[in-house]
C-alpha cells in the first residue's frame, strides 16, 4: 500500500537536505517541534495544511511545487506497484506536460489562459 504521508516526508526531507538545513533549523522557522518535524518527515504523522504551509515557508518552496512532486513520486509508486503485480505487462511511462516558470506582464489582469501541450490551464487573477 502507498502511503501518501510518507512520499509527502521523503519529499519534504530532500528539499530541506538539498538546502543543507538542519530539523533544528526548518522546525525553528516553521515553528513546529524538531520531533514532530522528524515525525512528518518519516511519515508517521500526517501533516496538516496549515503545517504544511509553514514548513514550504520555511523551506522557501511553493506549496504547488512539493504538492507537484509528491504527485510525482506517487505516480512513480502506483506505476511500480502495477508493474509488481502484472509483470509480464509493459508499463507505461506517465507523460505529464511541465509549465516551468511563466512571467505575465502587460496583460489584462481579468484572465490569462496559459496553454500547455495537452491541457489548457485558466489562471485568474485575483
Amino acid at each position: 500500500m502507498i502511503l501518501l504521508r510518507r512520499l509527502l516526508g521523503d519529499v519534504l526531507r530532500r528539499q530541506r537536505q538539498r538546502q543543507g538545513r538542519t530539523l533544528r533549523e526548518v522546525s525553528s522557522s516553521a515553528r513546529v517541534s524538531l520531533g514532530y518535524l522528524s515525525e512528518v518527515e518519516r511519515g508517521q504523522k500526517e501533516a496538516s495544511s496549515e503545517l504544511l504551509s509553514a514548513i514550504c515557508d520555511a523551506l522557501d518552496v511553493r506549496m504547488s511545487e512539493l504538492m507537484r512532486e509528491v504527485s510525482d513520486e506517487l505516480a512513480l509508486a502506483e506505476l511500480a506497484q502495477s508493474a509488481a503485480a502484472t509483470p509480464s505487462q509493459p508499463v507505461p511511462t506517465p507523460v505529464r506536460p511541465m509549465l516551468g516558470s511563466v512571467s505575465v506582464t502587460g496583460v489584462p489582469p481579468e484572465r490569462v489562459t496559459i496553454k500547455a501541450p495537452a491541457e489548457a490551464v485558466d489562471v485568474v487573477a485575483a
